[in-house]
């Protein structure tokens, strides 16, 4: 059983101590562990070209046009049982690298997709995907922030696990944090949260989240929409809807029993949005290929203007 920790912190800074906190405490529990900082790695941005869940859909496994690190990472995830991440609060929410990584997993690590380019491969006699994408995990999170802007970041790192389907055990922030490694509190916490995921990775079908309730009855998230002038209100994160109460002094969020079907970490929920996005897709193809009027007006935006870049000289 391993765990991978994480950190997208400033090298052998307050980060990465609190993700090797945690990390002691897995290994308490059991674990195996391993250490990765970001910042050691060579991760570029998604182009949004899609060709890895084309490849994927075409049987030639996981490929990225983008070449750098982020294979090299995403094997290490795959072959962790849980991973421990824990990030700087940015401006109320995770750094980008973090968010470029969600996107870098993009529509190939969609739980959704992964089964239905599975089913493709075998029914073409092929092995089907690698099984570690539909493999179960677990991960938790924390965020530390150096003031008390922090409202964000439960919700975006909640992102990371929402493609894959990977269960998240702990989801925790720690505000007004700059001398962290001194309170032991926060220490003791963190290092509880290491031996929470340890011991769920040990029985990850039996796994259960550990932390505080939050807003949303389902995925815990404390971020919502709310529909100007309504009480209809969209969980930020599983994007399910429902009605706000105020019950007790409390808010609370009702939602329809229909609406568990549609949350994004489900995989009718993920189904639904595959064959959304198939279809939209779908009309695209069609227009780039039949559609003389189509083709007009993206050339009239091509030859408009081009993309001023840097002189870097000779």
């Amino acid at each position: 059983m391993k765990i991978l920790g994480i950190s997208s912190g400033t090298l052998n800074g307050s980060n990465d101590s609190m993700c090797k906190e945690a990390l002691m405490g897995a290994q308490e529990a059991g674990a195996e562990i391993e250490f990765i900082n970001l910042h050691k790695l060579d991760i570029k941005h998604c182009t949004g070209c899609i060709a890895c869940v084309k490849a994927m859909m075409g049987g030639k496994g996981r490929i990225c046009a983008v070449k750098d690190d982020f294979l090299w990472l995403l094997d290490k995830m795959l072959d962790a049982d849980g991973i421990m991440m824990v990030s700087p609060i940015f401006e109320n929410g995770v750094p980008g690298i973090i968010h470029t990584i969600c996107d870098r997993f993009g529509p190939s690590m969609d739980r959704g997709n992964l089964v239905i380019a599975d089913s493709l491969n075998k029914q073409n006699g092929g092995p089907g995907v690698d099984p570690r994408l539909l493999r179960d995990k677990v991960i938790s999170f924390i965020g530390i922030g150096g003031s008390d802007w922090g409202s964000l970041v439960q919700m975006d790192h909640g992102m990371l696990a929402m493609s894959p389907m990977w269960k998240i055990i702990d989801n925790d922030k720690f505000q007004w944090s700059k001398t962290i490694l001194m309170d032991d509190d926060a220490l003791a916490r963190a290092h509880q949260i290491g031996i929470n995921l340890a011991n769920a990775a040990k029985d990850i079908n039996n796994a259960s989240w550990q932390g505080p309730e939050g807003v949303c009855p389902h995925c815990h998230c404390n971020n919502f929409y709310v529909e100007p002038g309504t009480t209809h209100a969209i969980c930020g994160l599983c994007g399910m809807e429902g009605e706000l109460e105020v019950v007790d002094g409390k808010i609370q969020i009702n939602y329809p029993a229909e609406q568990y079907e549609m949350a994004h970490d489900t995989m009718s929920g993920k189904m639904k949005h595959g064959k959304d996005i198939q279809e939209n897709e779908g009309r695209l193809a069609d227009l780039q290929k039949n559609s003389d009027e189509f083709k007009a007006r993206r050339k009239k935006y091509m030859d408009f203007i081009q993309p001023t870049v840097p002189d870097k000289g000779a």
